[in-house]
């Protein structure tokens, strides 16, 4: 799948399904139609009954009319999503103006449809509904039809009473658009952050086993083509000879373990066997920046432990977790990054640091977040375009992380500098089963 494609199919997730707004007005249908009934007939309030009905018959019927048209899982533009929404908020306008008015205890279900707006509709349509809502609000404050009340006793709020009521449901209103907005627009910024983690992670872990698979059919190759050689070099000795039937037969042998060998490059590393599922920290580490030397910044790698150096599974997350915190070091260092890898019998950490400008003070307490700019305002140009959106650093600590890592992002004390600290119990870096690190 390609990026474009994730983009279009996240945005087509955040319209608003059919089926979701029609459950939803078949709930209110059913909420007014019992409301309605029990004041009339339990409690004996009188109302004009049958206009009351003939509004909820209308919602009933765009009901119907959308299961119609539509199958359940349909999704709406923002068009038609927000003449849907602003329907409902007449409909309920209409019941309001029969019944009472903003005296009316259930004016606060006009805040459902604004609710509804603000979390799956562009700020535009939203701040209309709200504006929408407000105006409908002013106009019941003023004119409607009398509160349904026991026979014989007129129930008027005080005009100033009214008007505080449609202020505190306008500011509501406001409020919560605002509210469900900001928190819904977060969760899809962290949902497209984590498509994002999972397209890398799946690309980097299959690159990663066609490499690792490479490397060892290279390896394994080279025993058989030996003794193909060495085969072909006996009979250029006596080319008029017959060849003998034992050299045929182990010739036809060393193919067939070539074709074998090659025929692992299939598998995309399902071979835990493979010379390569497995390597000890000074390995990893030296991996991870062997990329990214020669591009004028002093790279320097240490490593230190009571041996013997722990040994994990070759996980594409942790390399590319490492590799993009090595990556950033490097792009925005003066001279000089250094990598120390420690261990212990309990605990394994990598501590990756660099004496570029380090990280802006004020989001700090911020990194580790999606599309948070990680570098002080004089940082150098970067290639990637989407530089400086934090969401590098947010996929590799995402993926660091589920190793079963504790990252923390930070600053060096004694001079200029970012600080980076990988810390694993050992127990978890030394994990067998985390040669495929899938989400």
């Amino acid at each position: 799948m390609t990026d474009l494609s994730i983009v279009d199919l996240g945005r087509n997730a955040r319209r608003l399904r059919v089926d979701t707004l029609v459950r939803l007005r078949w709930l209110a249908v059913a909420g007014q139609s019992c409301a309605l009934l029990v004041v009339h007939f339990v409690l004996g309030y009188g109302f004009p009954l049958v206009p009351c009905f003939l509004a909820i018959a209308a919602s009933a019927a765009l009901n119907i009319g959308l299961r119609l048209k539509f199958a359940r899982n349909d999704r709406l533009d923002e068009g038609p999503a927000t003449a849907l929404l602003t329907f409902d908020l007449l409909q309920l306008a209409a019941l309001l103006y029969l019944t009472g008015g903003i005296e009316n205890p259930f004016v606060t279900l006009a805040l459902a449809p604004v609710v509804i707006s603000a979390v799956s509709l562009p700020r535009g349509p939203a701040a209309y509904l709200v504006l929408l809502m407000i105006a409908l609000a002013a106009a019941l404050a003023f004119a409607h039809l009398p509160l349904p009340w026991k026979t014989g006793t007129d129930f008027s709020l005080p005009s100033l009473y009214r008007a505080g009521i449609w202020v505190a449901l306008g500011l509501t209103g406001g409020f919560v658009a605002l509210y469900a907005s900001r928190v819904a627009d977060e969760a899809r910024r962290l949902s497209d952050a984590l498509a994002a983690t999972e397209l890398v992670l799946a690309r980097e872990q299959h690159l990663s086993q066609l490499d690792g698979l490479a490397a060892a059919a290279a390896h394994e190759l080279g025993t058989p083509l030996a003794t193909i050689g060495l085969i072909a070099k006996e009979w250029q000795k006596a080319p008029t000879a017959a060849p003998a039937a034992d050299d045929i037969e182990l010739l036809s042998q060393q193919v067939r373990r070539c074709r074998d060998i090659l025929g692992k490059l299939t598998s995309l590393g399902n071979d835990t066997g493979s010379l390569l599922t497995r390597m000890t920290l000074p390995v990893l580490v030296e991996e991870v920046i062997e990329p990214h030397r020669n591009f004028g910044v002093v790279l320097s790698a240490s490593a230190d432990g009571p041996t013997p150096a722990p040994v994990c599974a070759r996980s594409p997350g942790v390399l590319y977790g490492l590799g993009n915190f090595v990556e950033n070091a490097v792009d925005f260092a003066r001279s000089r990054v250094d990598i120390e890898a420690r261990w212990t019998e309990a605990k394994v950490s990598v501590l990756i640091r660099d004496d570029g400008p380090g990280f802006a003070p004020e989001i700090l307490t911020q990194l580790g977040e999606p599309y948070v700019t990680t570098r002080a305002a004089d940082r150098r140009a970067k290639i990637d375009e989407s530089s400086g959106l934090g969401l590098g650093l947010f996929i590799a600590k995402t993926l660091l992380e589920r190793s079963g890592a504790a990252v923390r992002i930070g600053n060096r004390s004694d001079a200029s500098g970012a600080r980076i600290a990988i810390e694993w119990p050992r127990a978890a870096f030394e994990r067998k089963d985390e040669a495929v690190a899938t989400p």
